[in-house]
């Protein structure tokens, strides 16, 4: 049974969050919807499909979904966003930015206004050998900091491709940050910048994000990301 969004330890998510830039959620999808998700990679609508290795961005493939999204997808972006915008305006107000829009729809109508218009949820499939470089998941100048990660597969089906956090701090040398995931759980975490508390006040942490390579088995995630692309 997928989980109640709303009934997500979200005061530790939000602690986490501040701590590390990214925080473990629970499980969010149940084993069929984790199934009905994967089995979409073959039989589902996406507007366009991207074979890493082609761009340099590391060995797998992945396609973003075309809308509508499926309600699955539509459920969890919807759901979440209203949690992630607290953290989101609260780092926002420390930084010195301006806030996001309290909801999902306000979040994406302004990233239309900005030409944004193409949906970013997304399917990624890994094999044996394949991993993901370190990256950041920006489309154009409206960009949400938040996104969301959900594994799709059993972690007993494979060996390695776990999540990979990189953070450089300011005057100080980058920290690292591994998290494996269980079946249906997500991870929520910094899309490319997070506050950083120092002796001095905040500071502007940039984060990358990636998956270590898969040893053995295949792995597929469902990718959240609240902010459209051009």
């Amino acid at each position: 049974m997928d989980a109640d969004i709303d009934g997500l330890d979200w005061p530790r998510i939000e602690a986490e969050l501040d701590a590390y830039g990214v925080a473990r959620t629970g499980p969010l999808l149940g084993a069929d919807t984790c199934r009905a998700l994967a089995a979409l990679y073959d039989t589902g609508e996406f507007r366009s499909r991207v074979v890493m290795a082609r761009h340099g961005f590391g060995a797998g493939e992945y396609q973003y979904f075309a809308n509508p999204l499926p309600p699955a997808v539509a459920r969890l972006r919807q759901g979440v966003y209203p949690h992630a915008v607290r953290t989101a305006n609260r780092w926002a107000a420390r930084l010195g930015q301006a806030p996001f829009p309290t909801t999902l729809d306000d979040m994406l109508a302004q990233c239309h206004a900005a030409g944004q218009t193409k949906p970013t949820p997304l399917l990624l499939k890994y094999g044996a050998g394949d991993y993901n470089c370190l990256h950041q998941d920006l489309y154009g100048a409206v960009a949400f900091p938040l996104q969301l990660v959900v594994l799709l597969s059993d972690p007993a089906t494979f060996a390695g491709g776990e999540l990979v956090l990189t953070e450089q701090r300011p005057r100080m040398q980058s920290r690292a940050e591994v998290v494996a995931l269980g079946a249906g759980e997500g991870a929520l975490f910094a899309t490319a910048h997070r506050p950083r508390r120092g002796a001095r006040g905040d500071s502007r942490a940039t984060l990358r994000h990636g998956v270590s390579r898969v040893r053995s088995g295949s792995r597929m995630t469902l990718g959240i990301i609240f902010h459209d692309a051009q």
